[in-house]
């Protein structure tokens, strides 16, 4: 049965304590996971703003979230909905631009747990949900440190070879986003960012951006702007992140990922650039000039 994500977060909470493992909280402090658990849902407009007014990190109107079926399960999504109820697309429908630089988030992941959750690309509606191999849900082999999840209105186009990362071909999915703040965001949110590096991920052949970047309502956002301002003040966080995502898939058995751009991250120029050219590219998917193939538009 759906319910409103109001709703679920109360459900969330009290099977967090027993029998809902799937968030496993290896790295998360009791007093922690109570602030977490205990916050309320909230609403995101799906209207670009057109100036940047204050550092507000969630859009404050006519989105919310509503669950279907149970958290675990292959039935389990988070679907998108408007101010009349109506369902929208995360991927589709949320503008990417909020202006002067900053740019919508839509957390799939939140930082500190291990469900693999994503955008249901091939869906009507792309709502969240957690993705499988051969019928079994996933799971990262340990928690990811960072809020994770995609950039709306963005495509990694396979059909296109980017002659700048040894030819790779897009991974047909939207750009990812790493967000370094500290704040746990939920599934489902959607934060205001700033980018401050890329990162060029090869798996298995496909380039995978990762845009690293930080909420407007982090306490350190207003001393970070580019790559060097995250080397200085969040040590470490960079290689962190890229050796995260090299080394995620070798306790199933397979190999490290790669790394273009010299193994380094590029700064927020370049980021920019990714961005806007993945945008491109989803502007020609929406208008049908290239193939979608099992792609949902609706």
């Amino acid at each position: 049965m759906a319910t409103f994500a109001t709703a679920s977060a109360t459900r969330f909470a009290a099977a967090a304590g027993g029998a809902f493992h799937g968030l496993r909280w290896r790295c998360c402090p009791p007093a922690y996971q109570a602030a977490f658990l205990s916050a309320r849902p909230r609403a995101v407009s799906l209207t670009p703003q057109r100036r940047f007014v204050a550092p507000s990190a969630l859009y404050k109107a006519d989105i919310q979230t509503k669950e279907e079926g149970l958290p675990e399960t292959l039935d389990f999504r988070v679907f998108f909905l408007d101010g009349s109820g109506k369902k929208v697309s995360p991927w589709h429908d949320v503008p990417l631009h909020v202006g002067d630089g900053v740019f919508n988030f839509v957390v799939e992941i939140p930082k500190v747990s291990s469900a693999k959750m994503e955008v249901a690309t091939d869906e009507p509606f792309t709502p969240i949900k957690q993705d499988t191999k051969k019928g079994k849900l996933r799971y990262y082999p340990y928690n990811i440190n960072w809020n994770y999840g995609l950039l709306p209105q963005t495509w990694e186009d396979p059909s296109f070879a980017n002659a700048e990362v040894e030819g790779a071909f897009g991974d047909n999915d939207p750009v990812d986003v790493v967000e370094i703040g500290e704040r746990r965001a939920k599934i489902g949110d959607i934060l205001k960012v700033k980018p401050l590096a890329a990162l060029a991920m090869i798996d298995e052949g496909e380039l995978d951006w990762k845009i690293v970047a930080i909420s407007l309502d982090d306490p350190r956002a207003s001393l970070v702007n580019d790559v060097d301002d995250v080397e200085k003040h969040f040590p470490g966080t960079l290689t962190a992140i890229r050796d995260w995502f090299r080394d995620y898939k070798i306790p199933d058995g397979k190999p490290a990922n790669q790394f273009g751009l010299g193994n380094k991250a590029a700064n927020k120029d370049y980021a920019l650039k990714v961005i806007t050219e993945t945008n491109e590219s989803w502007t020609k998917l929406m208008r049908r000039s290239v193939p979608a193939g099992d792609l949902s538009l609706v």
